[in-house]
């Protein structure tokens, strides 16, 4: 089920919040609650998902992007996510989780998710994020420009350019 109050939640504490630049990272204190875990008593893994969503909320917010959206009537939609997980997180356990914009290649902006307990890395994730409008997707530097920050995330890691390039080789269904 989607958390739409805990995304209500996150839209409305991040705007008392402080405001982000584009460069910044978002950081959400949470607590693995009991619709989060698994049998195994630990955050599930779709949970972490939610979570990377509520970051990108917040992270939308705080930088004035969601309320640009709003205006301009945009969408937002993942494309293609990678996650690794190291640690788990118990139930009832604090743990952060941090977003950031990272790059862009034009079209698709791409956001570093990661979730920390203790100061001890439990999950990484590149999400792979495009805004849409009516017309069909809006390229990543005029959404960026529209925010002030044009240029700033045009230089491409080589870890996420391996990722991208290792995606369009994958193999896709015909139907």
């Amino acid at each position: 089920m989607y958390p739409f109050i805990k995304t209500a939640i996150t839209l409305i504490k991040a705007k008392y919040r402080t405001p982000l630049t584009l460069a910044d990272a978002s950081v959400l204190n949470e607590r693995a609650g009991f619709s989060d875990i698994d049998i195994f008593f630990e955050l599930n893994n779709a949970r972490y998902l939610n979570y990377m969503e509520l970051g990108r909320w917040d992270f939308s917010q705080r930088t004035g992007f969601y309320k640009l959206m709003k205006s301009k009537k945009w969408g937002v939609a993942v494309g293609g996510a990678s996650i690794r997980y190291r640690r788990r997180i118990p139930f009832l356990s604090k743990f952060t989780v941090t977003s950031k914009i990272i790059c862009h290649d034009g079209r698709w902006m791409y956001f570093l998710q990661e979730f920390h307990q203790k100061d001890k890395i439990c999950a990484s994730a590149l999400m792979k994020v495009c805004v849409t409008s009516k017309e069909g997707l809006v390229p990543a530097p005029e959404v960026l420009s529209e925010l002030g920050e044009a240029d700033h995330f045009a230089k491409m890691p080589k870890w996420v350019n391996a990722w991208i390039e290792a995606e369009s080789q994958r193999p896709w269904p015909s139907t």
